[in-house]
């Protein structure tokens, strides 16, 4: 299986290791197509083109079977990612940490997207719950 991890990179990297823990949990379930953003110095050397990035990204969602995505770090790109997915009729599973603040209502009040409050649920449980054969 193909994953789709989206987590925010311009929008704050605040949560860095937390996204590092996610992949590597999703990794036993699959191939992480965007492992690369959950690497602790990623971008520190600058990004790339906007151009690049976007047909790099949309490439992978296109070859992905299912979308993971931490929400708790507000990023115009994952919403973006997050209605492409949708779009496509990629299962779409966010996780967000309700002690760190709000998340948007357009990703909550989506009943297309299934999310979970990590405060509330363990994610590795949850992931093998959804994921898990």
């Amino acid at each position: 299986m193909n994953i789709y991890f989206s987590a925010s990179i311009m929008g704050g990297r605040q949560l860095a290791e937390t996204y590092f823990e996610m992949v590597q949990q999703l990794k036993k379930y699959g191939k992480v197509l965007t492992e690369h953003i959950a690497h602790p110095d990623y971008a520190k050397n600058g990004y790339e083109p906007a151009d690049v990035v976007y047909k790099k990204d949309v490439g992978f969602l296109d070859a992905s079977q299912v979308v993971v995505a931490e929400v708790s770090v507000p990023s115009l790109g994952v919403g973006y990612e997050l209605a492409y997915a949708e779009s496509k009729g990629l299962p779409v599973y966010c996780f967000y940490d309700s002690r760190i603040g709000r998340v948007s209502s357009m990703v909550l009040g989506n009943p297309y997207f299934k999310c979970f409050d990590t405060a509330k649920v363990d994610f590795a449980k949850k992931i093998e719950e959804l994921l898990g054969e």
